[in-house]
């Protein structure tokens, strides 16, 4: 017996019903970051920030761009997720990419990743620089609200007599209640010091060359000269970012000015202060120093900075590290997201 072949309608479907929307496509991507075990300390153990959206990635965790395995993946991908450690693209990797339209960079700055012609690509490029911003606001608030109670020094006294010590007699101008700290620079981190001190009974002072006394006011501060700022100021600190403006824009004349029984945070880059003019003035006793970074990022063994009283020295540990890694890895993972559904980035860079 011949059987009738089935048509759309004598299989119970209408024929005027509209056509399925065809399913989305995967997007797909390939992360560079160096060492490769970054990637699960940012993204969870089975990178779970960056899968569950469509997505699929391309390749391991690439450390370069030339091989290849590299080639391959950049071939493919949709979208370049980079952290620290990351090598620059150039020209000729961006050719190898042709489906490239993102940057996504687990950092500070995407911008410093690409060659000068990336926008002309249409790649657009976001960054993590607000989920990292928060630590170290965070450390610099603690360290604000230690220089005030004289904490360093009260360690070092403490240590020296190993006795009572009379907090009124040696202490009589600390604690954290109309004191000034100083801001230089309102950059991302700058603000959300700024931010954070409005909980606190403290005069807050701005210098940054690009803002008005009005916006500086908005923000929750007063607007300063920067000779002005340094001389009033019980705690100054830093955030600007390092360019060919702010090298050494902390130097010997600036330093001068601090008040004795002051003290400078540096959560910025090594750079920013004139280094040897610092040492010279600490040398001396009359302030101290909360010194995160250091130009060059590691010291000689035998530099006087490990061993001054007055200065509390760290190895770069303001910014992300372990669990605040996730932090950046998260919002890393919701930019991918929204590239997965359409959207526009939330935290876009421009180039």
């Amino acid at each position: 017996m011949t059987r009738t072949p089935q048509t759309p309608t004598s299989r119970g479907v209408d024929p005027g019903a509209p056509a399925e929307t065809p399913p989305a496509r995967t997007v797909t991507f390939a992360l560079a970051m160096r060492p490769a075990s970054l990637a699960p300390r940012l993204f969870g153990p089975e990178l779970q920030e960056l899968t569950g959206h469509r997505t699929r990635q391309l390749g391991a965790v690439l450390a370069e761009f030339g091989s290849p395995s590299a080639r391959l993946a950049l071939a493919g991908a949709d979208v370049l997720i980079t952290g620290w450690g990351a090598p620059a693209l150039t020209e000729q990797d961006l050719a190898a990419a042709p489906r490239l339209r993102y940057l996504l960079h687990t950092g500070g700055s995407a911008a410093q990743l690409l060659p000068p012609g990336a926008r002309l690509r249409g790649i657009q490029a976001a960054n993590a620089g607000l989920a990292n911003a928060v630590p170290v606001a965070e450390y610099t608030i603690a360290m604000i609200v230690l220089a005030n109670k004289a904490a360093f020094r009260s360690r070092n006294l403490y240590r020296l007599r190993r006795t009572r010590i009379d907090r009124e007699e040696e202490y009589p101008l600390t604690g954290n209640f109309g004191r000034t700290v100083g801001v230089v620079g309102a950059s991302r981190i700058g603000r959300a010091v700024i931010e954070r001190l409005a909980a606190f009974d403290l005069d807050v002072a701005l210098y940054d060359p690009y803002l008005t006394p009005e916006q500086a006011a908005a923000l929750g501060a007063r607007l300063l000269p920067l000779d002005e700022l340094m001389r009033v100021s019980d705690v100054i600190t830093l955030h600007p970012p390092l360019n060919g403006e702010t090298t050494g824009m902390i130097g010997r004349a600036q330093l001068a000015r601090i008040r004795d029984g002051a003290m400078l945070i540096n959560t910025s880059r090594g750079a920013v202060v004139d280094q040897d003019a610092l040492v010279d003035e600490l040398r001396s006793g009359r302030f101290d120093a909360v010194i995160d970074v250091t130009h060059p990022e590691v010291l000689d063994p035998d530099h006087v900075l490990y061993d001054l009283p007055n200065v509390f020295l760290t190895p770069h540990i303001a910014g992300s590290m372990g669990l605040e890694l996730r932090r950046m890895g998260h919002q890393i993972g919701a930019e991918l997201a929204r590239i997965v559904r359409g959207e526009p980035l939330a935290h876009s860079e421009e180039l």
